[in-house]
């Protein structure tokens, strides 16, 4: 019996494994087409644009996008999985050779547990550098005009005030977690807190005491608009402050945002985006393991019982519940109404108790 019950564990965890990888690997097909086709047809006004380059920037932002649906890949590859098996009365095997639920759900977990582990300390890392890249390749394709045609349709504002007045930022993209900008708007006010200027800048970078703004056009009331290669603007803004206003957590690698909370802390700011973002990332692998209980609490039926439907809408509608809960205790967390830790974990805990339960009163009662 150990060596039949080994041979049917490999074998469920085999399946699961490829009906996982066949949903991650059509969901990303499907994702990029769609994010090259939307690309094109932004830069269809752009003369010579290169295809390649659309392809390349498009292809170095999906990474990052899959990233954020991969419990869903995981609860739809898990329902996949067993719904066949079922269909194929290879459950009914398992379970005649003394095999129970538990026993054939167990591979499943394992190696979404491993999923999760190979997501969080490889995949993520890679993601957020690809981002970066893609970032990089639509400033240079895009220009100026690159939230209108290949951001995300994010603006980030920042302020400053110093000898000279007040000067607000307004960006479309940020590279490097905000020390260099893309489509840069800046208006200056005085020290009266008068108008003083509009400066729009293809791209903007942070150096010590100075914005230098690239590729510069400096609108002044009264006078004929100015081109300059560079223009400096005056900043007493640190890397540390313009991280918050300008980066994500969602871009930062998993192994860096220690190091990101560290400093953040260290200036005095808040760090509840970073902590969210890491606990989200150590608790990813059991964010998986939970979509495996609740795909089989709703995908263990037999056909021959009918109400397949019924159940897999069930299943789908768990898991939408649960994104739903997560963006729910994510934004609790940015506006300090709770916990990063009890944010990030309190998804975790409500898909892996109730598939648990659900599964737990199926097959014991």
């Amino acid at each position: 019996m150990p060596i039949v019950g080994g041979t049917l564990s490999r074998y469920f965890g085999l399946r699961f494994l490829s009906a996982v990888l066949l949903v991650f690997a059509g969901i990303f097909a499907l994702v990029a087409l769609l994010d090259y086709i939307e690309l094109m047809r932004r830069a269809s006004d752009i003369p010579n644009v290169s295809p390649l380059l659309v392809a390349k920037t498009s292809l170095f932002r999906v990474p990052q996008i899959i990233e954020r649906i991969l419990p869903f890949c995981v609860l739809i590859g898990a329902m996949s999985c067993y719904l066949n098996l079922s269909r194929r009365l290879e459950l009914v095997v398992a379970r005649a050779a003394g095999m129970s639920a538990w026993q054939f759900i167990a591979p499943a977990v394992i190696v979404a547990f491993a999923i999760g582990v190979f997501a969080t300390t490889v995949y993520n890392p890679m993601a957020a550098l690809l981002r970066e890249r893609s970032k990089k390749f639509e400033s240079e394709l895009f220009g100026r005009n690159t939230a209108e045609f290949g951001g995300t349709g994010n603006s980030f504002w920042a302020s400053q005030r110093n000898a000279d007045g007040l000067a607000v930022i307004n960006a479309k993209s940020s590279r490097d977690q905000g020390v260099e900008l893309s489509g840069v708007s800046v208006f200056t006010f005085d020290n009266a807190n008068h108008f003083s200027r509009r400066i729009e800048a293809r791209a903007a970078v942070l150096d010590p005491g100075v914005w230098r703004l690239l590729d510069a056009r400096v609108y002044q009331l009264g006078v004929v608009p100015a081109d300059v290669p560079e223009f400096r603007l005056k900043t007493s803004l640190t890397p540390e402050q313009v991280r918050e206003s300008f980066a994500t957590p969602e871009t930062v690698p998993f192994w860096e945002l220690p190091l990101y909370i560290k400093i953040a802390e260290h200036a005095g700011l808040v760090a509840a985006g970073y902590r969210l973002q890491f606990q989200k990332l150590l608790a990813r692998p059991f964010l998986l393991a939970a979509m495996v209980f609740l795909a089989a609490a709703v995908s263990l039926r037999f056909f021959r019982f009918g109400g397949i439907q019924k159940m897999v809408l069930s299943g789908v509608a768990a898991g939408f519940l649960l994104y739903i809960l997560s963006k729910v205790t994510k934004d609790l967390s940015n506006a300090e109404l709770m916990q990063p830790v009890a944010a990030a974990w309190l998804p975790v805990l409500a898909g892996g108790l109730t598939g648990f339960t659900a599964l737990l009163y199926q097959e014991d009662g």
